[in-house]
């Protein structure tokens, strides 16, 4: 098993560059684990409380879950991986059942921010991108997917997405073993990382 953790800012690219990766190798090789499924569980919360919450923070993760989850898969148990929904600000009850596979790759803008987890990767990449660049996709993103208003992504972009990106996410970069620039427009790099990813998945 090769696992490979992929972190970034908020609408860097992180799961534009793991798309292009997934497709290039078979379904059955590879499984894809969206840090967002592990925020913590907030069904105890109201909804105006759920949505005070700093979810760019590492205090908003379920890190022991999501690590167990990881070593589960490393010797060779299934998963129940958890859902999160967006629009409730809360974790479902749906699961998906991810099977052991021979690539794993862990996705989320605090992939690289736990010691713990990173032990556990083959692989770090930080995917990076212009600030500017970023607030634009987020803009986009939450006003298609999250039923945001851009003022309402503009105000928490300047409130909460900014410090704590320069406060816990940035920071993570030192830790990377590979950083890709200008997210998933840099198609070099994940040309370079498909080769390197189906090289090591030769016998």
């Amino acid at each position: 098993m090769y696992i490979i953790g992929i972190a970034g800012g908020t609408g860097s690219g992180k799961t534009t560059v793991v798309r292009k990766i997934v497709e290039t190798l078979p379904k059955t090789q590879v499984a894809v684990i969206p840090q967002d499924s592990y925020y913590n569980d907030n069904s105890h919360l109201t909804m105006a409380e759920r949505r005070r919450i700093n979810y760019d923070h590492p205090n908003a993760f379920d890190w022991n879950l999501l690590i167990n989850q990881i070593n589960d898969l490393r010797a060779g148990r299934a998963i129940e991986q958890p859902t999160y929904s967006y629009i409730e600000s809360n974790r479902l009850k749906e699961t998906i059942h991810i099977e052991p596979c021979e690539v794993i790759i862990i996705e989320g803008i605090m992939a690289l921010c736990r010691k713990e987890l990173r032990d556990l990767m083959d692989l770090k990449i930080f995917v990076d991108a212009d600030p500017d660049d970023r607030l634009i996709r987020v803009i986009s993103r939450d006003m298609e997917e999250r039923g945001r208003t851009a003022q309402m992504v503009i105000d928490r972009y300047v409130d909460v997405l900014k410090p704590s990106h320069l406060e816990f996410i940035e920071p993570t970069k030192r830790y990377a073993d590979l950083i890709i620039p200008m997210g998933g427009a840099n198609q070099k790099a994940i040309d370079i990382m498909q080769t390197f990813i189906t090289h090591r998945l030769k016998p």
